[in-house]
């Protein structure tokens, strides 16, 4: 499994992934088991990761709500997925809803054998209801990108459609939350207007591009990416939330959304504060 820049789910309006009929993952234990050690290894050794709480997600289908951060080198995908296989195993699939740029390469295939699934709303229920632990990260390429001062800050951009995904599949939301992605990539710009002028939010879809600086590149506009840096990484998992226990049959899904990141800032904010330095941790 690879870095990504996961998607939120778009709205419903738009267009649904092509080929009716395939399979929703390709998820290959045996692959998997073979890239683990590696992953492990980085995640270790680079930023010295640390997961707790992976044990609360439930069987069946669930979708795992994280922050999303580092660029487009982010790591989070990695430290979660091995967490999420050093719990249950290889043979419990993680999908993970990810943006065109992986879904739609010729590498696609492959990509789905590690779970990877376009980050449309009709491919994650799909997921979700085959009973497949589903990962998406609500703020995308907005949240990935956001400069290194709002690092502990949870923003999805408005995205909400993380919401209607889990209350149509009737599953769970676990939230996730991590500090110190951001500070493997330092964005020091907000990188709207940049995506506007150079077009790159209508042609791939990326609201930010956010001048960073690192190595080997100095000053670059947030392609090429830098190699991150060694920041130490800590993922927290949350408790479940049943939607419909907590809101009803009929939930507000406003109220859904507000509370779901109401949750994750908490944690966040946290996990922040016990922070004592930048990229030692």
């Amino acid at each position: 499994m690879t870095a990504s820049t996961a998607m939120d789910v778009p709205q419903q309006n738009e267009p649904a992934p092509d080929g009716p009929g395939r399979s929703v993952t390709d998820w290959n234990a045996g692959w998997v088991s073979t890239v683990l050690p590696l992953l492990r290894a980085v995640g270790k050794l680079w930023f010295r990761s640390e997961v707790t709480g992976m044990e609360k997600v439930p069987d069946g289908g669930v979708l795992l709500v994280s922050n999303h951060s580092g660029g487009l080198l982010a790591y989070d995908v990695p430290l979660i997925a091995v967490a999420f296989a050093d719990e249950f195993g290889p043979q419990r699939p993680l999908c993970t809803l990810a943006h065109d740029l992986i879904t739609t390469t010729p590498l696609a295939t492959v990509f789905k054998k590690y779970g990877f699934l376009r980050a449309h709303p009709k491919e994650a229920v799909a997921a979700l209801e085959e009973g497949q632990a589903t990962l998406v990260f609500p703020g995308g390429d907005w949240e990935v990108m956001r400069p290194v001062w709002e690092s502990a800050t949870i923003d999805f951009g408005g995205n909400k459609g993380y919401v209607r995904t889990a209350v149509e599949a009737g599953v769970p939301i676990v939230p996730i939350v991590s500090i110190g992605g951001q500070e493997t990539q330092l964005f020091f710009t907000d990188g709207r207007r940049l995506a506007r002028l150079t077009r790159l939010d209508k042609l791939f879809r990326f609201t930010r591009v956010p001048l960073g600086i690192g190595f080997p590149f100095g000053i670059t506009p947030g392609m090429p990416p830098n190699i991150p840096a060694p920041a130490k990484i800590v993922t927290r998992v949350l408790d479940p939330i049943d939607i419909t226990a907590e809101f009803g049959a009929d939930p507000d899904l406003d109220a859904v959304d507000a509370h779901v990141r109401d949750r994750m800032q908490t944690a966040l904010t946290e996990l922040a504060e016990q922070r004592r330095f930048p990229i030692i941790g």
